[in-house]
């Protein structure tokens, strides 16, 4: 089938539109998205004639239905049939959405990476700037753990709001931001109350200076200043602090509110996606 130039400009902002929730989906996946292609002047009817769309439309309703496994295999076998097709550039994005919705975050990292190498200017590359973010994000462990996802997740995000400062994702960016540096706090104050516990007050030192220097704005500043005291005074630590291990981990991003601006009124600026 052949589609004119500016049918399948808007064919594909269609697909685009409802691949990033900006389209209502009230009347559902698969009869919304045939609606749409009705506007274009391609209503799918019985789908004759008009399989990567057919199949596009089947793995929509499929993904908007939680059934991620049978839309990713759907996606997958359009980009593979139809790679040049106006909806493979919906299939390459929503199979990376739907590997990070079944949290595959590795698989869909290497997705979403792959749409910005292929389409540095498409309109959706700040979503999926995010996504990249929020794959490393959705990583992030337990504070004992290995912090590596945590700061690759801030350089992420960062990254994005350079690119894009004016993104809708700007603030809900700077919160998770936040929140993944307070996890890092959260890892030196474990740190260095390990090596409390171990007698070597010298490191531990070192680790709690590091932590007041470089996160000052931490949930755990108060304690950490209040251990780095006691190892400073002659007095020496209390042995309360021998036996503690702190019980912290990723903060909910919400809470840092900070990042959200005030509207006029009062009233808190939501999040993206909220």
């Amino acid at each position: 089938m052949i589609f004119s130039q500016e049918r399948g400009r808007v064919l594909r902002l269609c697909f685009l539109w409802l691949s990033l929730g900006l389209v209502p989906l009230a009347l559902g996946g698969c009869a919304t998205l045939d609606t749409m292609l009705g506007w274009v002047g391609y209503g799918s009817g019985d789908g004759e004639g008009q399989a990567p769309e057919a199949l596009a439309m089947a793995a929509m309703d499929d993904f908007n239905r939680g059934k991620y496994g049978a839309a990713l295999k759907t996606f997958e076998e359009v980009k593979d049939r139809f790679p040049f097709s106006d909806v493979a550039l919906l299939a390459e994005l929503k199979s990376a959405d739907a590997n990070y919705h079944m949290e595959r975050y590795a698989e869909a990292k290497i997705l979403y990476e792959e749409f910005e190498a292929n389409h540095p200017t498409n309109e959706a590359v700040p979503y999926v700037l995010f996504q990249i973010a929020m794959c490393s994000y959705q990583q992030i462990g337990t504070h004992d753990r290995d912090p590596g996802s945590a700061m690759t997740a801030i350089q992420a995000f960062e990254r994005l709001n350079r690119a894009f400062p004016h993104s809708p994702y700007l603030l809900e960016a700077q919160a998770r931001i936040a929140a993944a540096r307070d996890f890092l706090a959260q890892h030196e104050f474990y740190v260095a109350t390990f090596y409390v516990r171990t007698d070597e007050y010298e490191q531990a030192k070192g680790r709690l200076e590091y932590l007041l220097a470089t996160y000052p704005e931490a949930s755990v500043v108060p304690k950490a200043s209040e251990l780095l005291a006691q190892l400073q005074s002659e007095k020496g630590v209390e042995k309360s602090w021998l036996r503690y291990v702190p019980t912290v981990g990723l903060p909910d991003w919400r809470s840092f509110k900070s990042a959200f601006g005030i509207l006029p009124g009062g009233e808190s600026q939501p999040a993206p996606g909220e």
